[in-house]
């Protein structure tokens, strides 16, 4: 099963987390392997990748994260995340990560962007 839930709005990939805390060095590698997945089984080139739903998250998710957005940047995938609570979003501030990813308060704002950036269809 994978660790994520994900849909498709206007053309945009949108994942979603299942766990709230993730912490368990298994499930990073997890969570890792089913981001990468999207990168790989790409339909879409555009991306958002929702936390609302995560409490917590140790920094060893944080290199998943770079790798995904590392991965999607060589793939083309316009990727934005958004929905961040207020204690990952200390750990992203102190990590500079506003410098490596698209960081946006909520998914309205994310597909917002999307559009304004011009990659959004019949833009």
């Amino acid at each position: 099963m994978s660790n994520l839930i994900t849909r498709t709005q206007d053309g945009v990939l949108l994942a979603y987390f299942h766990e709230v805390r993730i912490v368990d060095e298994a499930l990073i590698e997890s969570i890792g392997d089913d981001l990468l997945s999207l990168v790989a089984d790409a339909t879409h080139d555009k991306l958002i990748l929702n936390f609302k739903n995560v409490a917590f998250m140790s920094s060893a998710m944080i290199g998943k994260l770079i790798l995904f957005g590392k991965k999607c940047s060589a793939s083309n995938i316009a990727l934005r995340l958004c929905g961040i609570n207020d204690n990952i979003r200390q750990v992203f501030d102190l990590m500079n990560l506003h410098k490596v990813f698209h960081i946006d308060q909520d998914e309205e704002q994310s597909l917002e962007m999307l559009k304004k950036e011009g990659v959004w269809p019949n833009s």
